[in-house]
């Protein structure tokens, strides 16, 4: 579920990419930590974009079922 929108990703500082993109420039995603309302999520190619803001557990659960092999492409 979604916490909310953030316009303008970019105001915000300490994004990091994910450590399952590669350097090819595909799909990458960036998230940050420390957020105090969830964990912000947005698309690397467009830094200025919106990020969506989930909430921990539920983004919790997203990487742990990623990691698990339960959500396949």
């Amino acid at each position: 579920m979604v916490d909310r929108t953030l316009l303008n990703a970019a105001a915000l500082n300490g994004w990091r990419k994910s450590t399952y993109s590669g350097n090819e420039g595909g799909s990458c995603i960036e998230v940050l930590d420390g957020y105090p309302t969830g964990v912000p999520v947005r698309d690397s190619k467009v830094p200025q974009g919106p990020a969506l803001v989930f909430l921990s557990a539920s983004w919790t659960s997203f990487v742990t079922a990623v990691k698990d092999g339960h959500l396949t492409a």
